[in-house]
């Protein structure tokens, strides 16, 4: 055997492996496992859905081999792997000396017929010369509403259990889907939540409605990418806003919620007439390997909403249409930050046609930042003809922008009250923690436009903003 041929061997780094006889068990009652953990822990499984595969092992720290068997203590949900053999069940388990053998584990929860989680327990028992040991195993199950490719009419959903979503869920034309405060949405890999009548948001500063990819492990916690739909064309992929709004939907509302994880947050298609298509309110969006919002030729107003971390942008307001922000943060520190957090365009090319839509953006009592050293692309189409110049209007007020030194905020008709110096910064309490508050330092605090008061006098955290509000999402109330 190749191991018998390692022994007595000098190894370039010196070490001399000791030799043991493959063929001597030893049938000592002190002859003992050890084990990479002692309980073997899934975060929450959703019932009928497997578990990812988790593993540990089992080492044989003797001289002489040993033969272990392993079995299961319960044999419900629990799912094994001993050492390359899918069984539950495996006598005699041969572990040679000062070696060690892999153990995999899935589990597979029924239906409960339960709103709240229930703990499913079992063990892994290792039954060695007379002695009994064992690894733990622990889970959490829970029901859920089940959607699978699925297209629903009205629809009213509660917060009694999650709601798992497979391969998306389609809102179908002149229908309303009202989603409850609590409401917890889970979407597996290549699923979105696709609109093409219409949704209210309906979230509480308590209890906000929550979308994010059902990998619940803590390694996924903050991975960006886990969820939205895609499909390729000509080895191209294209890929559906998480939430996305096709054409002709609007009067849609988004109020508290919490939108993290995926590809594009938000998409918005197009715009009905002069309907506003989407309000966003009091809502964080966050870890998106696309963008935050993603919008063509859209009616959209966003207020007291958090948008950071975001590969490439936070929002992407393009092809034109309207749009309002007042006191919103859109920072971006993500590790693959590859283009500005904003950008704003009103045209579109192709080989030989160039189409040019009407642009209307207002940013006011707002912070737009981040690692780049620009973080504010303005795209306008550039033509001889005057009459395009009335096709592109945008004005920033009372905003702190981190720009370029190319940037032209001379014109005070489009930029009123800018903090645009490298030395104004955010300054917030903790961005590697995505805690975008500000810090009593920052050059943001009591330079928002008063006159925003009666219309948003909350933050997005329910804080009371005082006479000099501050900018972004966030006030600071001084201790």
């Amino acid at each position: 055997m190749r191991f018998n041929h390692l022994c007595g061997l000098l190894l370039c780094g010196g070490v001399l492996l000791s030799c043991h006889d493959d063929g001597k068990f030893t049938d000592s009652p002190s002859a003992r496992l050890e084990f990479s953990t002692d309980t073997v822990k899934f975060d929450t499984i959703f019932t009928t859905i497997g578990s990812v595969t988790k593993q540990f092992r089992v080492y044989n720290r003797n001289k002489e081999a040993v033969r272990t068997t392993v079995s299961l203590a319960d044999k419900g949900y629990y799912r094994l792997n001993i050492d390359g053999v899918a069984t539950n069940n495996y006598a005699n388990l041969e572990i040679r000396g000062n070696d060690s053998a892999f153990i995999f584990v899935e589990v597979t929860v029924d239906p409960q017929n339960s709103n709240s989680p229930i703990l499913v327990l079992d063990s892994i028992q290792f039954s060695t010369n007379g002695n009994l040991q064992d690894v733990k195993l622990m889970a959490f199950g829970q029901d859920v509403h089940f959607y699978n490719d699925s297209v629903i009419g009205n629809c009213h959903w509660v917060n009694d259990k999650p709601y798992l979503i497979y391969n998306s869920v389609m809102v179908d034309s002149l229908c309303t889907l009202d989603i409850d405060a609590g409401v917890q949405l889970y979407f597996h890999s290549n699923s979105s939540l696709i609109v093409a009548g219409k949704i209210h948001v309906n979230g509480t500063k308590e209890e906000p409605v929550v979308f994010q990819g059902d990998r619940l492990d803590e390694y996924y916690e903050d991975k960006s990418g886990q969820w939205g739909a895609s499909f390729k064309r000509d080895k191209n992929t294209y890929y559906f806003g998480n939430i996305h709004f096709l054409d002709g939907s609007s009067g849609n509302t988004i109020n508290y919620a919490i939108i993290k994880n995926g590809t594009k947050g938000i998409q918005i298609d197009n715009h009905v007439d002069d309907e506003t298509t989407l309000t966003l309110s009091n809502t964080v969006i966050s870890n998106m390997s696309i963008a935050g919002i993603y919008a063509q030729t859209a009616n959209l107003d966003v207020y007291n909403t958090l948008i950071y971390n975001c590969d490439y942008y936070a929002a992407a307001l393009i092809y034109g249409g309207n749009y309002n922000f007042v006191h919103t943060t859109l920072v971006n520190y993500a590790a693959r930050h590859l283009m500005p957090s904003l950008e704003l365009n009103n045209h579109f090319s192709t080989d030989d046609t160039i189409s040019v839509y009407k642009f209307n953006a207002h940013f006011a009592n707002s912070i737009i930042y981040g690692s780049l050293n620009s973080e504010v692309v303005i795209d306008r189409f550039l033509a001889e003809d005057a009459t395009f110049d009335s096709l592109f209007v945008f004005k920033f007020e009372n905003c702190m922008l981190k720009i370029g030194q190319q940037f032209d905020i001379s014109d005070t008709n489009l930029y009123v009250n800018m903090i645009t110096e490298p030395i104004d910064l955010p300054r917030f309490v903790n961005a590697a923690e995505g805690d975008y508050r500000l810090d009593t330092l920052s050059a943001a605090k009591d330079k928002g436009n008063p006159a925003y008061l009666l219309d948003y006098p909350l933050d997005l955290e329910g804080v009371q903003r005082d006479s000099l509000p501050d900018l972004g999402a966030y006030e600071r109330i001084e201790q």
